[in-house]
């Protein structure tokens, strides 16, 4: 028992001193149920509240539209939790885009009014975002880490 509480030491004190060599500004997760989601999209207005046009054209090719929109929503929220801030301060759903490179990987997209609140709020002028997405048929689930580059 000793030596796995040594090991778990070690194992965090190089995680902390990796996360200070990265430049880890915030970490977001986000849990959503996929049934919320199914209610909500009966009014037509909140696809057009959490989705950008992009995200809104890829949606409407998608065969499993709930999980698309659930993974969004879910990939929004851990974003502004990596932020600190919640949506507040004139930040908005439809302003950021979760796309998808040709591999799959979910990337996000900013808006030009994102990427200033970013730069004069947050003075992130140079920043990477890490993205996972996940799901199952009930939940979906975001992790995202902000990274702040020199």
């Amino acid at each position: 028992m000793k030596v796995l509480k040594l090991v778990y030491q070690k194992l965090l004190t190089t995680l902390k001193k990796l996360l200070n060599k990265m430049n880890i500004f915030g970490i977001g997760v986000d849990i959503v149920d996929n049934n919320r989601i199914k209610k909500l999209v009966k009014n037509k207005k909140f696809i057009n509240r959490i989705c950008s046009s992009k995200e809104i054209n890829n949606f409407k090719k998608k065969n499993n539209k709930i999980s698309y929109l659930s993974k969004r929503f879910s990939a929004k929220e851990a974003f502004v939790k990596a932020l600190g801030s919640g949506f507040r301060n004139k930040l908005c759903f439809n302003d950021i885009s979760i796309l998808n490179d040709k591999k799959g990987k979910p990337f996000f997209l900013f808006n030009q009014k994102i990427r200033s609140i970013l730069k004069n709020k947050y003075k992130l002028n140079k920043f990477k975002v890490h993205l996972s997405l996940s799901d199952e048929k009930k939940h979906s689930v975001s992790y995202v880490i902000l990274q702040k580059i020199k």
